[in-house]
C-alpha cells in the first residue's frame, strides 16, 4: 500500500462505520436530540475546539521536523475554524464549549506518541470529521441557511486537505509502518462509531439504519 492509496484502504476497510458516521442520526448524537441551529453550533465548536487542543498537544511533543510543523499548522486551522463558529452563536465564546469530557476518538488520539501512529490518526479523524461535517451542511441546507451552510462546506474543504496532510506524512515512512499506521486509522475510527453507537443506544435509537 503506498501513502496515496492510503485513506481509500482505510476507507474500504471502515466503509460501514464511516457511511453510519455520516448519516443523519449523527447530529442526533452530537447533540443529544436537541436539533435545532445553536445546538449544532455549540457541538460544531466542541469538535473544533477538541481538535485544536489536539493537534496543538502533538505539536508540542512531536520530534519530527515536518510533522510538528504540520501539527502545529492544524491547531492554528482549527483554532480558525472555532472562532467562525463560535462567530455565529447568539451568546458567543462562552456558551460554545463548556466543560464537556473530551469524547473517546480524541481520547485515543491524544494516547498516539509516535509520529506515524499521528498522521494515520489525523487520516482518520479528518474522514470522521468530514462526514459529520456534510451533516451539518445539510442541516443548514434545510434551515434555509446559505451562510452556514457555506461556511460548513468551507470548513469541510480544510478537513479533506487534512486527509491528504496525513497521507503526505505517512509518504516518508515504510511500507511496514505504513501498515502500523493502517491499524492505527482504524482503529480511531472504529472508537469513533462505537461511541456513536453506543450514545445513539443509550437514546433507544438504532445506530445500524444509514439515512
Amino acid at each position: 500500500m503506498d501513502a496515496d492509496s492510503f485513506a481509500d484502504a482505510v476507507k474500504a476497510a471502515k466503509a460501514t462505520e464511516l457511511d453510519r458516521l455520516g448519516s443523519q442520526q449523527s447530529l442526533v448524537a452530537l447533540t443529544d436530540a436537541d436539533l435545532d441551529a445553536e445546538a449544532v453550533l455549540r457541538a460544531a465548536a466542541l469538535s473544533e475546539a477538541t481538535a485544536r487542543e489536539t493537534f496543538a498537544a502533538w505539536a508540542e511533543t512531536e520530534s519530527d521536523d515536518a510533522a510538528r510543523e504540520a501539527f502545529a499548522d492544524l491547531a492554528d486551522r482549527e483554532a480558525d475554524h472555532y472562532e467562525r463558529v463560535v462567530a455565529e452563536l447568539d451568546g458567543g465564546e462562552g456558551t460554545a464549549v463548556a466543560d464537556d469530557p473530551i469524547d473517546p476518538m480524541h481520547e485515543r488520539l491524544r494516547d498516539l506518541d509516535a509520529t506515524v501512529e499521528r498522521a494515520a490518526g489525523l487520516v482518520a479523524r479528518s474522514l470522521v470529521a468530514d462526514r459529520t461535517l456534510l451533516q451539518v451542511v445539510n442541516f443548514f441546507v434545510n434551515e434555509a441557511d446559505r451562510d452556514r451552510a457555506d461556511l460548513f462546506r468551507e470548513l469541510r474543504e480544510d478537513t479533506a486537505e487534512a486527509v491528504a496532510t496525513g497521507a503526505e506524512l505517512l509518504a516518508r515512512h515504510s511500507e511496514d509502518d505504513r501498515e502500523r499506521a493502517r491499524e492505527t486509522a482504524e482503529a480511531v475510527v472504529q472508537v469513533a462509531y462505537d461511541d456513536y453507537a453506543e450514545t445513539l443506544d443509550g437514546m433507544g435509537l438504532d445506530p445500524k439504519p444509514i439515512c
